[in-house]
């Protein structure tokens, strides 16, 4: 019967699966971009610069995407969540937001990337690091506002792996930001996607537990494990 379903609960975990999608897949398709590509460097070349040069389309493809799951997941957070922690959800979908945005204001080449390319500087280069500054920034929100409801949860380990993550998101970005130049800045700035993208798979596993069952006859009380 239809009262037997509950709708909203069946959205809202569906919201937040796409959560736990987003980052394999942002990562899957850019590695593979990378190792196709003439000239690029994982080791020196941060994955935006793919949105540049021929089949360039298809890195902005890849961030639209993959923007549009996390504001999605950022949407699911909002609904499931109630009381403390409420906040990570916008802070989420500002992160999607900026995902999406960065396909659309382009990064500057570097030298030797796209092949030929000499560094250079432009309006559209410093939109797309703002960008990124923002996504990184607002997945730190998002990590640290989330403690606080596993807290209210007495799920200590739950909020500290989401606190170590919003902290570690931080300072790898503004390390890598401030090395950029170098592979140790690129490897720091892969440290900050990496953590972003782990944190919200595992922050969407979690809160898509506590969404009660769509189904009213199986739907029971979550069990609390503090961790």
């Amino acid at each position: 019967m239809a009262d037997e379903f509950d709708g909203r609960a069946a959205v809202t975990r569906s919201m937040l699966g796409w959560g736990v999608v987003a980052g394999p897949f942002y990562l899957a398709v850019g590695v593979i971009l990378a190792l196709t590509r003439d000239g690029f460097d994982l080791s020196r070349h941060a994955l935006s610069l793919l949105t540049l040069g021929p089949g360039g389309w298809l890195q902005v493809l890849n961030l639209a995407l993959t923007g549009t799951m996390v504001i999605v997941a950022g949407w699911g957070l909002l609904r499931a969540l109630e009381g403390r922690g409420r906040g990570a959800g916008p802070a989420v979908i500002v992160a999607g937001a900026s995902i999406v945005l960065a396909g659309v204001f382009r990064p500057d080449p570097v030298s030797g990337f796209p092949a030929g390319a000499e560094a250079t500087v432009s309006v559209s280069g410093l939109l797309h690091l703002g960008l990124g500054a923002v996504q990184f920034i607002a997945f730190a929100v998002a990590a640290l506002l989330l403690a606080r409801f596993f807290v209210s949860r007495q799920e200590r380990g739950r909020a500290l792996w989401s606190r170590v993550a919003g902290v570690l998101v931080l300072v790898a970005f503004a390390a890598g930001a401030a090395l950029s130049a170098g592979p140790a800045g690129v490897a720091l700035l892969w440290i900050a996607v990496v953590t972003g993208f782990g944190w919200l798979l595992t922050a969407s596993r979690w809160v898509y537990g506590v969404v009660p069952h769509p189904d009213l006859a199986k739907r029971e009380q979550p069990v609390t494990t503090g961790s």
